[in-house]
C-alpha cells in the first residue's frame, strides 16, 4: 500500500483593505503573497530606508570653509 502525498504549494498571506471616501466612493485592494514575497518586500523597503538615511546624512553634512585672510 503506498500513500502519494501531493506536493503542497506555497503558503499564501492576504489582506483585503476597504476604504469610503464621502458617499459615492467606495475604494477596494485585495492582496496575496507568499513568504518569499513578503522576504523580498521586506528587502526593498529597508534599502530604500538606508538609502534614505545616507542622502539625508549627506544632504546635511557641514563643509568646511575655507579661511579668508
Amino acid at each position: 500500500m503506498s500513500h502519494s502525498i501531493a506536493p503542497r504549494g506555497p503558503n499564501h498571506q492576504s489582506a483585503t483593505l476597504r476604504a469610503k471616501i464621502g458617499r459615492k466612493v467606495v475604494l477596494r485592494a485585495k492582496v496575496r503573497v507568499t513568504s518569499g514575497g513578503l522576504l523580498a518586500i521586506g528587502g526593498l523597503v529597508s534599502s530604500i530606508l538606508l538609502s534614505t538615511a545616507v542622502l539625508v546624512g549627506v544632504a546635511t553634512r557641514h563643509r568646511a570653509t575655507p579661511d579668508t585672510d
